[in-house]
């Protein structure tokens, strides 16, 4: 795959995962964050049933003794992440504190991958990701009009913290078990294995809230469903496979600026000039841990 080929996939995954957060906002009015994670993944197991069912020759087989670790790899790597930061957003967790917190994931891969997959950590890479850690600050805290960092709970930023913990393990446990498997059979199991997890939290709540959704929280659900997640985390393992876990998580910094972006077309959300800058910054370290690994490629 050309290297901007391989641009073009990532950007796919941050533009479906920057039009989540706005989205979720709009599932949690209608929807309890339990509830919502639930409706999504189901649509998510849908999905993926009838792609097995329908293209067979894309997937992996899944081995027995796989089935145990990939189950824990969907249901704490991606339900409890999802749990933790829907309980955030819920329980007054800002979204400017939410970003930040969430922006710790880049920095989780890179210290997980240096101990547990041998990544060398390079300084052009180490500069990329501070540039990008340093714009996604700039407009957690000034890139909207009216922005707060307010944690009314401890609990609900902890939640938030360990939804960040479990997508950087989700990542590290991924990039190992993807020497037996291809990216999208790996997604797909470890989805559908995950998401047996959430049967224990399906009570008469879903029925009820589900009955009296509106035509904005269905387009929520089938949104985050198909493209945030079926189609978003396919690509990130399908990325995984490709290259290092420490020069893919540096787009996870553009995710904020995307999210921004669709709150200011959706929300109505105002946003300033701090925005155009912290966005400057996001991709500036974006061109130069690409610039580096082309120059890798190249060289190889």
């Amino acid at each position: 795959m050309k290297n901007w080929q391989f641009f073009l996939m990532m950007m796919t995954a941050v533009i479906v995962w920057g039009c989540a957060f706005p989205l979720i906002t709009i599932g949690l009015k209608e929807l309890s964050f339990i509830n919502l994670t639930i409706m999504r993944f189901l649509v998510v197991c849908v999905v993926f049933i009838l792609l097995i069912i329908l293209k067979f020759n894309w997937f992996s087989k899944l081995h027995k003794k796989d089935i145990i670790p990939i189950f824990f790899l969907g249901f704490l790597g991606v339900i409890v992440y999802h749990f933790g930061l829907n309980y955030g957003q819920q329980n007054n967790v800002s979204p400017g504190a939410a970003s930040l917190i969430i922006a710790t994931i880049p920095v989780l891969i890179l210290i997980l991958a240096s101990i547990f997959l041998k990544e060398k950590i390079t300084r052009v890479k180490f500069l990329g990701i501070i540039f990008a850690l340093f714009g996604v600050v700039i407009i957690s805290l000034w890139g909207k009009e009216n922005t707060s960092l307010e944690i009314e709970y401890i609990v609900a930023a902890l939640a938030v913290f360990l939804a960040a913990i479990m997508a950087a393990i989700y990542t590290i446990v991924g990039k190992k078990m993807l020497n037996r498997y291809n990216g999208i059979s790996l997604t797909a199991y470890a989805l559908l294995l995950g998401s047996l997890g959430l049967i224990p939290f399906v009570s008469g709540s879903l029925i009820s809230e589900v009955g009296s959704l509106s035509f904005n929280g269905w387009f929520a659900v089938f949104f985050l469903g198909i493209f945030s997640t079926v189609i978003g985390y396919g690509i990130w393992y399908i990325a995984l496979k490709i290259k290092n876990a420490s020069e893919i998580s540096i787009y996870l910094y553009a995710v904020p600026v995307i999210a921004t972006l669709v709150s200011y077309f959706v929300l109505h959300d105002k946003i300033t000039m701090f925005f155009i800058l912290g966005g400057a910054f996001v991709f500036l370290g974006l061109l130069l841990v690409n610039k580096r690994t082309k120059k890798l490629i190249k060289e190889s």
